[in-house]
């Protein structure tokens, strides 16, 4: 037995749904669904998602919603219209909108788009529909509660043999919609599929899997056609956006391999993530390479740092107390580095540096903005002789100069952080120096 999770981009109009119920229809064993909200039709358009953010920003602002949620009952209807289900969207949609007239939570306003989705789809295949508001349960700190999550859903879906369910959201512990982080519904479909001891988790997108380097950025990368789940987990985190980097955690510690599809090539194997690589995939030196954009460097000097205990948690309680997390700490004897995402900063750098400053007394601090994390992951990195010797080599001979070297005690990864007007030349350099010659 088979869990589909389906992503925006294939549930973003009736023609695309239509490729999603023949993918479903192709293969008995594929019996639970889970969507997403409708993606964007064109690049210029607007994710549902997005549209049902801005009808909650937009009754703060003027008191309704009326203009933006137009244009989101169109697209229902729409889609509804051209499938040619027998499906009534207009009563959920009153409800919806004046739901989000009424001050519910944005996260509530956000999570309409896969309600809608998973009925319309279910309506379509003559599947149950199956609401995970009362399934996929919060406690009040936000956090996943996954085995009463798992619970909830085994026992509800054991009563279907075929159903689709909205991913992205379920509820908290005072009853209240609550959503993941954008990208959330992978999460759901991770957990759907544990629950129902299925087979595989296909997650199907609209690329032919997980690529070894961003294509905006390398022309024409190769496809990876076996990783781990830790490699997964560091291409994602670091700016892979296939898939949520959180869905490994539902079906990791059972071996349950999740195969990235594509909804517009759905004959293509895709890619398999799996807990160990072996065969051919496994002797490559490296899996991949990601990187984000927008990060600063705090760099702390302090004689004898090294004999003051308590140093770095006092920098970082600095941080703590500013509710701002960290990215990498790389240090040395006398020096220790903070790399922190510029959004995390968000105006609050001179307070940080006035702290550090009454609370550490430190020599010197150093500021540098404008910086790139760029990572190379890959299992077969360790055990490799000069793999460290060609990365730098390779960025070398680009001209690049790093800023920040890190590497992670797995020693799965080297993460190097170089200036941002040098970011897509670097992932190049070092894409071309370990993938393109396979």
């Amino acid at each position: 037995m088979k869990v589909c999770k389906f992503g925006g981009t294939s549930m973003a109009n009736a023609s695309t749904i239509k490729r999603v119920v023949d993918v479903v229809e192709k293969d008995p064993s594929r019996q639970y669904i889970v969507v997403s909200a409708p993606g964007k039709r064109i690049p210029a358009d607007v994710k549902v998602t997005d549209a049902l953010y801005a009808c909650f920003n937009e009754v703060k602002k003027v008191g309704n919603c009326d203009k933006t949620f137009e244009t989101i009952e169109k697209r229902f209807h729409d889609i509804v219209a051209e499938l040619g289900v027998d499906l009534n969207v207009d009563d959920d949609l009153k409800v919806i909108k004046k739901s989000i007239e009424e001050s519910t939570t944005a996260d509530y306003a956000a999570s309409r788009g896969e309600y809608l989705s998973a009925k319309i789809l279910a309506s379509k295949l003559g599947f149950e529909f199956v609401d995970t508001f009362d399934l996929i349960k919060f406690n009040e700190k936000g956090e996943l509660l996954l085995n009463y999550s798992l619970d909830k859903v085994k026992a509800k879906l054991s009563k279907h043999q075929h159903a689709v369910l909205p991913g992205f959201y379920g509820t908290d512990t005072m009853g209240k919609v609550r959503t993941f982080s954008r990208g959330g519904s992978d999460i759901t479909g991770a957990i759907v599929a544990r629950a129902m001891d299925a087979t595989v988790y296909e997650n199907w997108t609209d690329v032919d899997g997980f690529l070894t380097a961003d294509p905006r950025i390398v022309e024409n990368p190769t496809t990876i056609s076996c990783l781990s789940y830790k490699e997964l987990r560091e291409l994602s985190y670091m700016g892979a956006e296939v898939m949520h980097p959180e869905s490994i955690f539902p079906v990791h510690s059972i071996g349950l391999p999740i195969n990235i599809k594509n909804t517009f090539n759905p004959d293509h194997p895709g890619t398999m993530i799996v807990k160990t690589v072996e065969g051919e995939e496994g002797n490559n030196v490296v899996t991949g390479v990601s990187g984000q954009k927008g990060f600063t460097i705090i760099n702390i000097e302090k004689d004898m740092m090294n004999g003051q205990v308590g140093f770095v948690r006092k920098v970082l309680s600095i941080l703590e107390y500013e509710g701002i997390s960290f990215e990498h700490l790389p240090s040395g004897i006398d020096t220790m580095s903070l790399v922190v995402k510029d959004e995390n900063l968000n105006g609050k750098m001179q307070k940080i540096l006035q702290k550090i400053r009454e609370n550490i007394h430190p020599d010197n601090i150093e500021i540098h903005s404008g910086l790139s994390l760029v990572a190379i992951v890959g299992h077969n990195m360790a055990a490799r002789l000069g793999t460290a010797s060609r990365v730098f080599g390779a960025l070398a001979d680009a001209h690049i100069n790093v800023r920040m070297i890190d590497q992670g005690s797995s020693e799965l990864n080297i993460i190097v952080g170089v200036d941002t007007c040098d970011y897509e030349k670097a992932i190049n350099a070092i894409y071309h120096e370990f993938v393109k010659e396979h």
